[in-house]
């Protein structure tokens, strides 16, 4: 396995809109280890394929505190969502930032496993927050763009900043 580096705000890329996976091959499940490790060691809750600059429609979650029990959605569609919760949001694509957007509070989604199996998720609270902020991603939105515009742009302009003093070695 291997890390994988991660996006973040506001590279174009992020922007991209995911592609349909076509077979869960071993390349596939390759892609699925390594984002879980990247995961992991970013110490995020979930992450995108487009996060990692792969722009398949594969997304995976843990929201265990002992990090051992991975959910892996490959091509997931949202069937039903109700209800609204308004929670503090964050994202390894935005490192630093956390504000409060609102989601549906009870969703339920159709998804490939990481073995390629068809199966049906019923989801509520943060797990349903997770897997809309995360599907957002393979739409190319960030949580961000709940925001005002003002507010998007100080996040923007903070990024931008810390990432040119990292350019220079500052």
């Amino acid at each position: 396995m291997s890390i994988l580096t991660i996006l973040e705000f506001p590279d174009d890329r992020l922007r991209k809109k995911a592609v349909a996976v076509k077979t869960v091959d071993d390349k596939i499940k390759k892609l699925i280890k390594d984002m879980l490790e990247t995961m992991y060691q970013a110490k995020g809750v979930g992450l995108a394929a487009t996060q990692v600059n792969v722009h398949q429609r594969i997304i995976v979650i843990d929201l265990s505190e002992e990090k051992n029990a991975p959910l892996c959605l490959v091509n997931p569609e949202l069937i039903e969502k109700d209800g609204i919760k308004e929670s503090e949001e964050g994202c390894l694509s935005v490192p630093g930032f956390y504000e409060r957007v609102k989601r549906g509070e009870h969703i339920r989604v159709k998804a490939l496993d990481k073995e390629g199996v068809p199966f049906a998720l019923e989801a509520h609270d943060l797990l349903a927050v997770c897997i809309q902020h995360e599907m957002d991603h393979l739409e190319g939105k960030l949580f961000v763009d709940y925001l005002s515009s003002l507010k998007r742009q100080r996040i923007k302009t903070k990024l931008e900043k810390i990432h040119r003093m990292e350019k220079s070695g500052a």
